[in-house]
């Protein structure tokens, strides 16, 4: 047995050194101990849990839902903070005709000269779609097809083509929920499905087996279901995508060509025209994101962890306002360098717009002055052709999110074209004033606020335009 001698051991260790190794130990056991439990209780919560409360084929309430997902649910709530911005979105509804008064002159005659704000959100279309003055009570049931959980469950009961077929307020008065989990998945398992049946008529038509879809590609299909370009069909309003030669904007004017489909009649121009909805998808099919497999829900809807649960986050917005959870995955820049690249392409396609809204306006009221100067409409058929495709092209991009950023090279070629077509139009109704005798440049009006855009507009859809041609 070892004798101690003073502070010191007989075999000449220190004294305090076998304790040492004792506290050691003891700690590492100790922490090790915490480490097991960390990871036994991380596995627990990653563990696919049973769902706490059943929810029902046609339950539509995203609270029921929330029982058992609670932390997706917590994230969808939060898109009830109306106040996020960002340089060219965000969830506030921005007046897009009091920062840019020429596309009222662009809608003339259309309802969106009257009312044209920024989206708030999922969470707010129901209630958005009701105040809006671009809807009326006489509007279509298809006006509600993309604003409420309950749609799909009206359709069953009604009939898809009944559906589209009722007024606005009729649809209204039987949808409680705004858009929300039933929407894009399956209760109880949460599997992605397609709950709208424009979307699946529109995949089938193109060949697509629906069975064979990837789930990553349904991370973006499920929000194809409304943020795409779409029409209503005939006298019954019936929701139709025009992607039967394609989802380009030239695929889609070939379509809208063939069937001599326009969506309203120009109050300037007298342009029989087209009005894109939100091609967001079209867009991004032609997009860098796309090409890598990179889905809409990677960016828009990023992966969180909280403990050993991995979720979506439900809270849906601007990647631009979680740079951290979204871009920087893949782009290992500074958030601030990655804020300065993407508003950097959005500004140049932002630029583009405006040089194409300017010349698309100006090319309305050179065909508005050729027909006061006495033109048929034979004469002015090349003007409005050229005026048509100039701003479907504008639209297509315009319309989409993102201010072009999903495909920013494909968006500053259809921009291209459609100041090129604007210059066409304008040639050709020079043409026609050089043949009435009209040699000098139409008198143009002040459309430069709102206030003014408004008044002017008043006056051509009241029948009283001021004079164009110089005097």
């Amino acid at each position: 047995m070892t004798e101690m001698t003073g502070k010191t051991a007989v075999n000449g260790a220190p004294a305090w050194r076998g304790w040492a190794l004792f506290a050691v130990g003891l700690i590492a056991t100790f922490l090790l101990g915490l480490l097991a439990a960390n990871v036994l209780q991380r596995r627990e919560e990653a563990r696919l849990q049973r769902p706490l409360a059943p929810i029902a084929d046609d339950e539509t309430d995203p609270a029921r839902w929330g029982l058992n997902y609670p932390r997706q649910y917590e994230t969808y709530l939060m898109q009830k903070d109306d106040s996020t911005r960002t340089k060219f979105g965000g969830s506030y509804p921005r007046d897009y005709l009091q920062e840019h008064p020429t596309i009222g002159m662009l809608f003339a005659g259309n309802p969106f000269s009257k009312d044209f704000r920024q989206a708030r959100g999922h969470i707010f279309a129901l209630e958005d779609v009701t105040h809006t003055k671009r809807i009326s009570a006489q509007s279509p049931g298809t006006c509600m097809a993309c604003k409420s959980a309950d749609v799909p469950k009206l359709m069953q009961r009604w009939g898809i083509a009944e559906f589209y077929a009722k007024k606005f307020d009729e649809v209204k008065a039987e949808t409680k929920h705004p858009i929300a989990c039933a929407d894009c998945h399956k209760p109880n398992t949460m599997e992605l499905h397609i709950s709208r049946p424009a979307l699946r008529e529109a995949l089938e038509s193109m060949g697509r087996d629906l069975n064979a879809i990837s789930h990553q590609e349904m991370r973006s299909l499920v929000c194809a279901q409304c943020h795409v370009e779409y029409y209503f069909k005939g006298d019954g309003k019936y929701l139709t995508f025009p992607w039967k030669h394609g989802l380009t904007v030239e695929a889609m004017e070939r379509y809208y060509d063939e069937t001599e489909f326009s969506d309203w009649t120009h109050a300037v121009s007298k342009t029989k025209m087209l009005k894109m909805q939100h091609p967001d998808y079209e867009v991004y099919t032609t997009g860098i994101h796309a090409y890598r497999q990179v889905a809409c829900a990677d960016c828009h809807m990023p992966y969180r962890t909280e403990g050993g649960v991995k979720f979506t986050n439900h809270h849906i917005r601007s990647p631009l306002l979680d740079v951290a959870n979204s871009c920087a995955v893949c782009h290992r820049w500074s958030e601030k360098e990655i804020v300065s690249r993407v508003e950097s392409i959005q500004s140049k396609v932002r630029e583009g717009l405006t040089t194409a809204e300017e010349a698309i306006a100006r090319a309305h009221l050179d065909i508005a002055a050729a027909d006061d100067a006495g033109a048929d409409d034979a004469q002015l058929a090349e003007a409005r052709k050229a005026v048509r495709r100039a701003q479907m092209r504008w639209d297509y991009v315009a319309a989409s999110n993102g201010m072009g950023f999903h495909s920013p090279l494909e968006c500053m070629r259809v921009l291209t074209g459609a100041v090129e077509l604007a210059g066409a139009s304008r040639r050709a109704s020079a043409r026609v004033l050089a043949g009435k005798g009209v040699i000098s440049e139409p008198t143009y009006p002040d459309f430069s606020t709102k206030e003014k855009m408004t008044e002017l507009l008043k006056q051509f859809e009241s029948g009283q335009p001021p004079k164009l041609l110089p005097q």
